[in-house]
């Protein structure tokens, strides 16, 4: 929002704008005079009120969908009220401790945990909801490989927040049991604590310089089965929740070819370590109104995201939720900053 143009509105065009978009979050309709004179609780005359609504259409704050119709706030009205007129609400002690426990049910593992915060915070906003994350910036606790059958290895990666991720290797008969435990032995000893991209930097190091301590067998194994197939950090885990509440809007329902297209995106992943860097550049709350959404350019959408964060501080992955321009911001921002502090809090 511009300094400037909120230092140059009168007080009584602030509220007469705060009216126009609090009437439309409530019914999604043009407001007219009348009705924005009941919402704001002021009396003023007619002439005033279109003078002053006239002057709000010319900021670009408003417009009129037809001539004869009322009011609606644009992208940047909305802007324009979410950063310096809307009163946030907080969350009651029943949905924080509806929160807490649904996140904190006793043994899920990390993933799980994210998916029960993503339809938890969907749930509570009626809207779609998104958690994201990037799978290995975590450090390695375990990881281990066992035989499945006489073709097929499962290399198994554990982190120290909890998160597993199974890989099936394709391999013959050669590799024994011994070499199976010596090639798990070797990666515990050596590499517990760093990150998988360390770990797979480091093996192809040594493995290059000759400098294993492996016999050939469990070395191609190892980068068999951690170097080439091992989880990329570049590739995030998206949990999605509530699309079916997206699509129920009337206004993003009239364009349902671009909502489609964006729950294929984000099945896909596609630009969505796009949300984190943008979560990145703030503090707490991000919200992102309609056009001007880095992620798409749907003038009827919005997306309210917070990041969490490890015991470091470090930003490890966003939570949020994606709606109609028309969201209830008074209660999905706190209940978005909340939700992430409690992840937060457990990834540790």
């Amino acid at each position: 929002m511009s300094k400037n143009l909120y230092l140059e509105l009168s007080n009584r065009s602030k509220q007469i704008l705060k009216g126009v978009v609090e009437s439309y979050l409530e019914t999604g309709d043009p407001a007219g005079s009348e009705t924005i004179l009941k919402k704001v609780g002021i009396k003023i005359s007619s002439s005033s009120i279109r003078s002053i609504l006239a002057e709000l259409q010319k900021q670009g704050l408003l417009y009129a969908p037809h001539i004869s119709s009322g009011r609606l706030p644009t992208d940047k009205g909305m802007r324009f009220f979410v950063d310096g007129l809307l009163e946030f609400g907080r969350l009651s002690k029943s949905e924080q401790e509806n929160i807490k426990s649904q996140c904190k049910s006793k043994g899920t593992s990390f993933q799980e945990t994210l998916n029960i915060a993503s339809k938890t915070i969907s749930d509570l906003s009626n809207c779609a909801s998104i958690v994201v994350a990037p799978k290995y910036q975590n450090k390695i606790k375990h990881i281990e490989f066992i035989r499945l059958n006489n073709e097929q290895i499962m290399s198994i990666i554990a982190s120290e927040n909890g998160l597993v991720e199974n890989r099936i290797l394709d391999a013959d008969s050669a590799y024994s049991e011994s070499t199976l435990k010596q090639a798990s032995n070797y990666l515990n000893a050596k590499f517990e604590g760093k990150t998988i991209e360390e770990i797979k930097q480091n093996i192809k190091n040594e493995i290059n310089n000759s400098k294993s301590q492996l016999d050939k067998l469990s070395a191609k194994l190892v980068h068999e089965g951690i170097v080439e197939i091992a989880p990329n950090s570049e590739t995030p885990y998206i949990f999605l929740h509530g699309q079916s509440s997206l699509l129920e809007d009337e206004i993003v329902s009239k364009d349902l070819d671009q909502v489609r297209k964006l729950f294929d995106d984000i099945e896909n992943k596609h630009n969505f370590l796009n949300i984190l860097e943008n979560t990145n550049k703030g503090k707490g709350v991000q919200i992102f109104i309609g056009s001007q959404n880095f992620l798409f350019k749907h003038s009827g959408l919005s997306m309210v995201m917070a990041p969490y964060k490890n015991k470091e501080q470090k930003i490890i992955g966003a939570i949020g939720v994606l709606g109609p321009t028309r969201l209830n911001y008074a209660k999905i921002v706190p209940l978005v900053d909340y939700t992430s502090k409690i992840i937060g809090r457990m990834v540790g």
